[in-house]
């Protein structure tokens, strides 16, 4: 990382990135043309390469990924490249479990922040989201705020900047979820790059809050009908195979193993 005067500021200038963590960072649903998924994180290396020649590129995000897996796989990895910046967002998949913890996952979280800050990299952290009026899902939403308080004050104490998923009312609207609820759509994921720019200081990250255009509304029958599609074609589906103890990152790779320019 380079700190350089632009017009009397200084400002930074990260010269490799590394992306850590479950399908939110791997971008699903968020179609590359050149095939596989783009997502957020790409969107942000794209952002930082504009400022920094010869920048590189690593995501070891991997779909479905819980929170020791990606602790014990992607940090060692990211540790051993040595980036400039680390995204570190984890533990949503835990939390969706019956079981999940967010005191104990707190304690898993923290032990990979101090990995990551010891071998000399920045590192930004990312809250859940608000559930709120999610199907399903805004049943964990009290776990999801006692992971959040956790992270704030992980990130407080190691020095991390923090995007505050939670508080982006921007993300409550439909336009910003893909078909399955679960994941974001392209535009989701583009104002989450943007957010992140945003925190880190990077010109252009200011519009991750411009209001999206209106929808129609729907009446309360179709909204329980589109409710029973989504929940027979992706909610029963993703149920399954947590029952099964499958994932649907089950013997899929990283897609960006390698710190390489983009």
């Amino acid at each position: 990382m380079r700190r350089l005067d632009e017009g009397g500021d200084t400002v930074q200038r990260w010269e490799s990135y590394v992306a850590i963590g479950d399908s939110f960072t791997e971008g699903l649903n968020d179609p590359d043309p050149g095939g596989g998924f783009r997502g957020w994180a790409d969107r942000l290396a794209e952002m930082l390469a504009e400022r920094a020649p010869g920048f590189r590129y690593a995501n070891l995000a991997v779909r479905g990924r819980l929170l020791r897996g990606i602790v014990a796989e992607q940090v060692p990895l990211a540790v051993e490249l040595k980036p400039d910046l680390v995204t570190l967002a984890a533990g949503g998949n835990d939390i969706l479990r019956p079981g999940g913890d967010p005191d104990t996952l707190a304690e898993v979280f923290e032990q990979a922040v101090v990995q990551l800050r010891d071998a000399g990299s920045d590192v930004v952290v990312f809250t859940g989201f608000d559930t709120r009026g999610t199907p399903v899902l805004q049943r964990v939403r009290g776990k999801v705020a006692t992971y959040n308080g956790h992270l704030r004050a992980i990130a407080d104490r190691h020095g991390c900047q923090v995007v505050d998923l939670w508080s982006m009312d921007v993300l409550h609207h439909p336009r910003a979820w893909s078909e399955d609820r679960l994941h974001l759509s392209a535009d989701g994921h583009e104002r989450v790059a943007l957010r992140v720019a945003d925190v880190l200081g990077l010109p252009g990250g200011e519009g991750w809050d411009a209001p999206w255009p209106p929808v129609p509304r729907q009446d309360w029958v179709s909204m329980r009908r589109e409710d029973l599609r989504w929940a027979r074609q992706h909610f029963v589906p993703w149920l399954g195979r947590r029952l099964r103890g499958r994932s649907s990152g089950d013997g899929i790779q990283p897609k960006r193993p390698h710190l390489l320019p983009l």
